[in-house]
């Protein structure tokens, strides 16, 4: 049977992943932070709703919350469960606090990662949780495809993936490096999940094709700029984070439609 909403298979596979990785990777997470992070996601996403809703008859979805709190699962470590519960909060309430109009231009999950990082000392991130197992690349390629197929993003993935492949093929040229090098600071399954499920998300992100391409390309610029400059491991969460405001000038620059989860759900339907 197939799932009507697009962010029910964002939840599956994401829900997904966060099993593979506990029984595959080996990863030191605890249980009661997943929770944590989780509960602290949905609640917030229940209390402010409330608190701004024009209809009180409007029906509640925690669908984007529930997507939210996995992402932060699969990315953020942190040896506290207040750190966890302080990425939950703000992750969520940046969607309501940060907006023009009616959009959020904050990614929620990664709004969340860089306050744990900067408000705490015990939050980080492992941009080499996944290792460089090509199966794992396959898995995230494939499901992240049929995502962005039903969301019309593709265009997001290829215009950061192919600059900031470009990028780093340049300077592998230029130090002359072997080309194992450069597959090896590719091959990373934490920046497939970044580029198939973080800088595509529908609602943040500019409106317009040509809009999100160019803002596709300044991440991959920053992020190759701040990893090869100054050796940020994180550049990807950074560069996202930085330029997130921009999005407000490219869709006065080039104006679309803004994405509705709904109004796509019926297009596909009709």
């Amino acid at each position: 049977m197939l799932l009507k909403d697009i962010r029910d298979y964002q939840i599956l596979f994401l829900g997904s992943f966060l099993v593979l990785g506990i029984g595959t990777r080996d990863w030191t997470l605890h249980p009661e932070l997943i929770g944590v992070v989780i509960a602290s996601c949905l609640s917030t996403q229940w209390i402010l709703s409330k608190l701004n809703s024009q209809e009180p008859e409007q029906k509640l979805n925690l669908r984007s919350a529930l997507i939210t709190s996995l992402g932060l699962s699969l990315l953020l470590r942190a040896d506290h469960w207040t750190t966890m519960m302080l990425a939950g909060v703000s992750a969520i309430a940046s969607k309501f606090c940060f907006k023009v109009g009616e959009k959020h231009f904050f990614n929620p999950a990664n709004f969340g990662i860089i306050t744990a990082l900067t408000l705490t000392s015990d939050a980080w991130v492992s941009p080499g949780q996944w290792g460089e197992e090509w199966w794992y690349g396959l898995l995230f390629a494939g499901t992240g495809g049929l995502i962005l197929q039903r969301i019309g993003r593709w265009d997001t993935t290829a215009a950061f993936l192919g600059s900031y492949s470009l990028l780093e093929a340049i300077r592998n040229l230029w130090l002359g490096w072997t080309w194992d090098v450069y597959w090896h600071r590719l091959m990373s399954g934490s920046l497939l999940l970044f580029a198939l499920f973080m800088v595509t998300d529908p609602r943040s992100i500019p409106n317009a094709k040509i809009g999100r391409i160019v803002w596709a390309i300044c991440i991959a610029s920053l992020t190759f700029i701040l990893r090869n400059n100054f050796f940020i491991s994180t550049a990807v969460f950074w560069s996202l984070f930085a330029l997130a405001p921009l999005t407000i000038a490219i869709d006065w620059l080039w104006s679309s439609p803004r994405f509705a989860w709904f109004e796509n759900i019926r297009t596909q339907e009709n």
